[in-house]
């Protein structure tokens, strides 16, 4: 923790027992926990919301009625009304979309006055941009051609699937469905999330585009930040993933695979990397196009070089180090590499004509490395496809396999008048080509072209002298070679990563920043740092490429912040106050009592009035989801407990099992199910199993036919059918199970209110007893269940000797490293046997 924050109590792992929490809350002081447990505190009461000055909710955009921060508010303000509430949100965005978005985040917060700091507001433009004029240098870099060719075909794919589901999706709101919004990171979610309602009504095709949606952004992204080879191997992969089997006759390939727009995507893509040599029809040459970022960047530390050199600066108070910030971690491990590589050079024989220092970077090394490793993998990959669809190929009697040997051999080659021919001097084999259905099929290079190509690429000398690059480090030899670098020697390169960048900003003190892509938040980030820290000099470097997708996305996110904050300003101008501020309202205590009084009496029931609410008890683990948090906003009282059987307890007699329908297929394929439902029968008279779907969705099980993964399961009708059959022998095997259908878990709530009138109230303590093995008590019981939950699924692992397990090895990870000699004193020989031979089986062995 930094020193301004010494008073700070960070409660955030379920490690933290319960008597350490208790002791932390008495002694007072400033907590930062996480809400799944400050949730079950408040409702043990080992937190009482009276003692709590104050709360501070942090990300308040994130908040909505149902969310565990929002069950926390209700039960702070209902027992405190006179703590302070405090909420932060630094998006704007999710206050501007929706009806009266603003009041009904507030009346979520129980809060009800509002404060907004705009960019654009004076005080702040004034306070951001401080005495000193911010040294901000923009560096807009031109795509190469052949990236802005393949752009341009990616965004008329998107633009043709676009006009597909506008077309087959006629009666729903469609105004943002434009290339414009596509852009945006969470376009593909947006339009998954207005289809959910009627998924199971939508035709295959449209629930294909909307993948292919997602696949299509993927591939803007990866165009600017990987390499040329890596982008081809990326797409190489997104094609046999869209491809059918050798033999299939499925018809339903996507779209966009049909355009010329795909072939020029393909194409440009190999061309990037290698393409034929004029007048040789045998031989491939390298072309390894280089991001023509790389060349700025490497004159951009150059520049820093110089600056530092020839105007040593005062000394301030940063460190001088140089921060480099990019998307993710696989744009930072090719960064450092290039940096690493950029002045290695390959060819030898030109070394003597001009001295190194004079040299301009290059990042030749690392492509031909990375090319060498491309044709490698994509051997092998072409014999794990063959070996994946070895049946079918053997089945059609070698009708897919093409003359010679085939670096692609998933695939048939098709006819050869249905090959496009290929622009420019190169072998027609080098570029895709399109199959019988006019679908792009991956181009196949010849052995003697590879050969080729491969021989052009072997590493020279200079090349071989390079160290390979330590992925793990034993530090054996620590001692003789370890030193800390000086702090204005570095170069950091670091990934953007939400609020954590402002720690590294504090931490590295950074006098360069140069930002490889553009990012919104982190502009106001470094705006905060600079303006936070006066004697510190930064200087700023923003590299972006001039008319490409990610000029277009950092610019709209700039305008959307300023829009959003706009209609805020005019919706806090119109909005009406909330003048109740109690988290139940204003309610007669005659009708609170009438409400508790059971008027359900005929035939023969007794009238049954308590001044109690009603309660149930709720397993730790189902505070994930909403159905407590409504349940309490019921006026029910929630007693949460570790239960070993079932998840939610009503009565004495009435446990439930709850399931999400994914959490239901997972039940049934590891045979969970079965075990609980079995031991619910052992302890209760009447066990149910909840089956509870999304609100947002619907209510069928038909959408839950693609989630064994493969795009093809989502036409078949298979998988909603399968889990009929599975629930329909579930109860046969249990014909007194009671099986709930909810639609949502505002459904569940009111079910469970139902199903508790005229029922006794449940003893929380006999429900934490039952299932618990012979001798253990309720305070033996490992808080963290999922371990457990995996180890019950290893061969040779029973509910009795997984106790022992726990106790003898402490960790899964103890348990697969373990020997057979050291599991057979735990478990015994035969199962140890088994449990060993699970963890050491091969994945690639059948």
């Amino acid at each position: 923790m930094s020193p301004q924050a010494r008073g700070l109590s960070v409660v955030n792992t379920d490690a933290m027992s319960v008597g350490t929490r208790e002791k932390m809350y008495a002694k007072g002081g400033i907590f930062s926990i996480t809400s799944r447990i400050l949730v079950v505190d408040l409702l043990t009461s080992l937190l009482d919301p009276e003692t709590i000055t104050g709360l501070i909710v942090l990300h308040a955009d994130r908040i909505v009625a149902t969310s565990l921060e929002a069950f926390i508010l209700r039960i702070y303000r209902q027992r405190n009304k006179v703590g302070f509430l405090k909420a932060f949100s630094d998006n704007p965005e999710p206050f501007a979309t929706g009806f009266a978005p603003l009041s009904t985040m507030m009346r979520n917060l129980f809060l009800r006055n509002v404060s907004m700091w705009p960019r654009f507001q004076v005080q702040v433009a004034n306070s951001l941009e401080g005495k000193k004029k911010a040294e901000v240098i923009e560096l807009e870099v031109q795509m190469s051609e052949s990236m802005r060719d393949i752009q341009n075909a990616i965004m008329e794919c998107v633009e043709v699937s676009i006009g597909e589901l506008k077309k087959g999706n006629s009666g729903l709101e469609m105004e943002d469905w434009n290339v414009d919004s596509a852009l945006h990171k969470q376009f593909d979610m947006v339009v998954r999330r207005q289809l959910d309602p009627v998924w199971h009504r939508v035709s295959w095709k449209t629930k294909q585009i909307v993948n292919d949606l997602t696949v299509l952004r993927g591939m803007l992204h990866t165009l600017l930040t990987y390499d040329a080879v890596s982008f081809n191997r990326h797409l190489d992969t997104i094609l046999a993933a869209h491809s059918p089997p050798p033999g299939s006759t499925r018809q339903n390939q996507s779209p966009w695979l049909f355009l010329d727009a795909a072939h020029t995507i393909f194409d440009t893509a190999k061309r990037r990397v290698y393409t034929g040599k004029v007048g040789d029809d045998d031989s491939l040459r390298p072309v390894l196009e280089e991001q023509p970022k790389w060349a700025i960047l490497a004159e951009v530390l150059n520049e820093i070089d110089r600056d530092l050199y020839f105007n040593p600066v005062v000394r301030d108070d940063s460190n001088g180090t140089i921060l480099i910030m990019c998307t993710d971690t696989v744009q930072c491990r090719q960064l450092r590499e290039y940096l690493q590589t950029m002045h290695v050079r390959p060819e030898t024989e030109d070394a003597d004509s001009h001295d190194d220092e004079d040299d301009e970077p290059s990042g030749a090394f690392m492509l031909r490395r990375k090319l060498r490793d491309y044709l490698k993998w994509k051997k092998e990959f072409a014999k794990i496809s063959a070996a994946l669809f070895t049946e079918n190929q053997n089945a059609l009697n070698g009708a897919t396999h093409t003359k010679g040997g085939s670096n692609n051999s998933y695939r048939g080659k098709p006819p050869a008048n249905k090959r496009r021919r290929v622009r420019g001097g190169g072998t027609a084999g080098s570029g895709p080509t399109r199959g019988t259905n006019g679908s792009i099929q991956a181009g196949e290079d010849k052995p003697l072209e590879v050969a080729s190509l491969l021989s052009e690429i072997q590493p020279t000398e200079a090349e071989s002298l390079q160290k390979e690059e330590i992925v793990a480090d034993p530090l054996d030899d620590m001692e003789d070679f370890y030193q800390l670098y000086d702090m204005k020697d570095l170069v950091v390169i670091h990934a953007y990563d939400g609020d954590m960048d402002e720690h590294v900003l504090e931490e590295v003190k950074p006098r360069y920043i140069i930002m490889y892509e553009p990012d919104t938040s982190f502009v106001r980030r470094v705006e905060v740092y600079r303006s936070s820290h006066n004697d510190r000099n930064v200087r700023v470097y923003f590299l972006y490429y001039g008319g490409s997708v990610e000029e277009q996305r950092y610019l709209s996110s700039v305008r959307r912040e300023k829009d959003a904050f706009t209609k805020l300003i005019k919706e806090k101008a119109n909005m009406s106050i909330v003048m109740t501020l109690d988290a139940h309202g204003i309610e007669d205590p005659q009708e609170a009592f009438l409400r508790t009084v059971n008027t359900r009496i005929a035939g023969g029931g007794r009238l049954a009035a308590t001044a109690q609410p009603p309660r149930i008890v709720v397993d730790v683990r189902e505070f994930r989801s909403s159905l407590p948090s409504l349940l309490h906003g019921r006026s029910m009282i929630i007693v949460p407990c570790m239960l070993t059987v079932g998840d939610y307890i009503l009565s004495p007699n009435i446990c439930i099992e709850r399931k999400s329908i994914k959490d239901l297929i997972s039940s049934f394929k590891d045979g969970r199910l079965y075990n609980q439902t079995e031991t619910m029968f052992q302890y209760y008279k009447s066990p149910m199993l909840l089956i509870e779907f999304d609100q947002n969705k619907s209510f069928t099980l038909e959408p839950f036919a693609d989630l064994s993964g493969s795009l093809s399961s989502t036409s078949s009708t298979s998988a909603p059918s399968d889990l009929q059959s599975k629930l329909v022998l579930l109860t046969l095997a249990f014909p007194k199970l009671r099986i709930i259908w909810s639609s949502s878990p505002y459904q569940t709530a009111e079910i469970f209110e139902s199903l508790k009138t005229q029922e006794a109230e449940p003893d929380p303590i006999a429900a934490v007893k039952f299932g618990l093995e012979g001798g253990q008590n309720a305070e033996d019981q490992a808080f963290n269940r999922e371990p457990q939950d995996m180890l019950r699924v290893v061969p040779g692992v029973t509910s009795k000797n997984l106790v022992n397990l726990i106790r003898e090895f402490g960790s899964v990870k103890e348990v697969g490293n373990a020997n057979v000699e050291e599991l057979a004193k735990v478990v015994g020989t035969e199962a140890a046997r088994m449990t060993w031979g699970f963890f050491n089986k091969s994945v690639l062995d059948e």
